[in-house]
């Protein structure tokens, strides 16, 4: 369900939007608009709809337009064009009364500069929205400490700001952006002002707590690895305007254009590429059968391995060829032959994660779910095909390429 839509949502800043309005209908660049006209192009008919639960990312480089766009969705800064609906209301439409509400109440905000009161303790510096709100102070501290409690920092809230690491001051600000439970986060390159190794941690922290809290995030940055980590969808900007959306994958492996293309080129596709995104139908045997029917199996499909699974595809292990042989010969179950050290991983691995596991396993790896159920097989060929930009590998269940 969206929660978020917007349909050509446009700003320009100068004192004729409404000309330049024109001239942008009528196919001129944002350079040839502010040499002819000194107004320059904010956000060019931007459109896009984000999903409930969404962390979607907003990137681009510096005068992109991507934090005009994200003040934009708050009515921060005043749309000179478009639609925009937030849960098929339209925000344009909203009374100052109503857009004062809109912001205290369905919007949280994240700066990059933490925007933190120097003079307030860690608790009341989470508090301020809510006491702008009016809200009893009971209530306040309440709601104020559980959202500090989110991001790590119970015990802290006696603390002034001064007294904390820029990371721990991040989380403060995230802290005050949650406490009255918003449906939607605005992360204002939030984490750009963090050195590399806290700013990966705090990378980590806020996809740990979507996965509890499941917000709807937009979530602006400049550097597409970040991006790339955790984004569910990305919109990728360039002069003003969204030249891509799209999931990580689709923007890696799928550019829309030229510039895209050299926007992603160094990227690393095994800190992106998922095993998901690279493994094989893996060629199967339920429990109940014997090692007669495995060997058939395999003859048939041409493989020396089979996995076995009972009903529900939960997976109990492997059977390979020359066991089943010798299954036969001394009168053995198929439950008797099962090798149980298969190596496992979830859809969401990402590549680089399995190197050390693929290298040091003689065996494929197996794909399974939360419920242990089979998904796929990751076998060598396939990711090596994906990290040199090739197509997937065409799956064969063929585990001798392993």
């Amino acid at each position: 369900m969206s929660i978020i839509e917007a349909k050509q949502l446009t700003k320009i800043f100068g004192s004729e939007p409404k000309k330049a309005l024109s001239l942008l209908q009528q196919g001129w660049t944002k350079d040839k608009i502010l040499a002819e006209t000194k107004m320059t192009v904010g956000v060019n008919q931007a459109s896009f709809t984000i999903e409930e639960g969404q962390i979607f990312v907003i990137m681009g480089l510096s005068g992109s337009g991507k934090s005009t766009l994200v003040r934009l969705l708050n009515r921060l800064i005043e749309p000179s064009s478009g639609q925009l609906l937030f849960k098929g209301q339209d925000i344009m439409n909203m009374s100052v009364e109503q857009l004062r509400q809109f912001r205290r109440k369905n919007v949280g905000m994240v700066f990059q500069k933490f925007a933190l009161f120097p003079h307030r303790t860690v608790l009341r510096n989470v508090e301020y929205g809510l006491e702008v709100q009016g809200m009893e102070k009971s209530k306040r501290k309440e709601m104020a400490m559980q959202a500090l409690e989110l991001v790590g920092l119970k015990g802290w809230e006696n603390s002034l700001p001064d007294q904390l690491s820029g990371g721990m001051q991040q989380r403060v600000g995230l802290a005050r952006g949650l406490a009255n439970n918003p449906d939607v986060l605005l992360m204002d390159e939030a984490f750009s002002a963090l050195d590399p190794l806290i700013r990966k941690d705090m990378q980590d922290e806020l996809l740990e707590l979507q996965s509890k809290m499941k917000k709807t995030i937009v979530f602006i940055t400049h550097d597409l690895d970040e991006a790339l980590r955790i984004g569910d969808q990305i919109a990728l900007m360039k002069d003003g305007s969204i030249v891509q959306i799209g999931t990580p994958e689709e923007i890696l492996m799928q550019p829309a254009n030229k510039y895209v293309e050299r926007f992603v080129e160094d990227v690393d596709l095994s800190k992106v590429l998922t095993a998901a995104h690279v493994m094989e139908k893996a060629e199967t045997i339920t429990i109940d059968k014997g090692p007669r029917v495995a060997l058939q199996f395999m003859r048939e499909r041409g493989v020396s391995s089979l996995y076995v699974v009972d009903k529900s595809m939960q997976l109990l292990g492997l059977v390979s060829a020359e066991d089943a042989s010798n299954a036969i010969k001394e009168g053995q179950k198929l439950e008797e032959l099962i090798q149980q050290d298969v190596p496992e991983i979830a859809p969401d691995t990402v590549l680089n994660e399995l190197f050390e596991l693929m290298g040091n396993s003689r065996l494929p790896v197996a794909v399974v779910d939360s419920n242990r159920r089979l998904k796929g097989v990751v076998i060598k060929g396939a990711v090596l095909a994906a990290l040199a930009g090739n197509s997937l590998a065409d799956g064969g269940g063929n585990h001798e390429s392993s």
